[in-house]
């Protein structure tokens, strides 16, 4: 896993989430709203990417996962990663629909070990990204950014102009040159 340093992307994506979370808790409508619509594009990267065979089904979970965190917010640590807690609500929410989608296939196998399920490729996965962050980490911050928003966190180029406050040409271009990039790196270490 990348170490979540303070130049990090990661850490300014927790540190906003975080701080509109915050004032939300604390009445502020606006803030609560803009936290929400902030997440779901997180919350669907996330479940795209484990419910590759269902994909008619991530938008129905990033809902029940947005109201879930709705519901429990009252229950936030504020001295944890907002990220980690939401990702955990997002993790019990599809871990509910796949034991459902198995009951309702016919499947009679039990998911009573639900890390086993997610354990083995949680690893790889880990692994992976160690591998992509340590390569993304040599690319100058609007590559390297760039890149993370649209093919890391799935988010759509207009979604990652967004946060990142650029255009969206900027954005494609800038991950244009991050992966060529990358490439001409991978060359040369093989």
């Amino acid at each position: 896993m990348e170490r979540i340093t303070e130049h990090s992307p990661l850490h300014h994506t927790e540190l906003r989430l975080h701080a509109l979370f915050l004032q939300g808790l604390d009445g502020d409508a606006a803030a609560y709203r803009v936290f929400l619509k902030a997440t779901a594009p997180y919350l669907r990267a996330f479940l795209r990417r484990r419910l590759s065979a269902w994909p008619d089904q991530v938008e129905d979970l990033v809902q029940e996962s947005l109201l879930a965190i709705h519901n429990q917010r009252l229950s936030y640590d504020s001295g944890l990663p907002v990220t980690a807690w939401i990702y955990a609500i997002a993790r019990y929410k599809l871990i509910d629909w796949l034991r459902r989608h198995a009951r309702q296939d016919g499947l009679h196998q039990p998911l009573d070990d639900e890390d086993a399920l997610f354990s083995s490729a949680d690893q790889e996965a880990g692994e992976a990204q160690r591998d992509v962050l340590k390569l993304l980490a040599t690319l100058p911050d609007k590559q390297r950014d760039a890149i993370i928003h649209t093919k890391l966190d799935g988010l759509s180029v207009r979604e990652a102009a967004d946060i990142l406050n650029m255009s969206e040409a900027a954005v494609k271009v800038s991950v244009h040159r991050g992966l060529k990039t990358l490439a001409a790196t991978l060359r040369e270490t093989i």
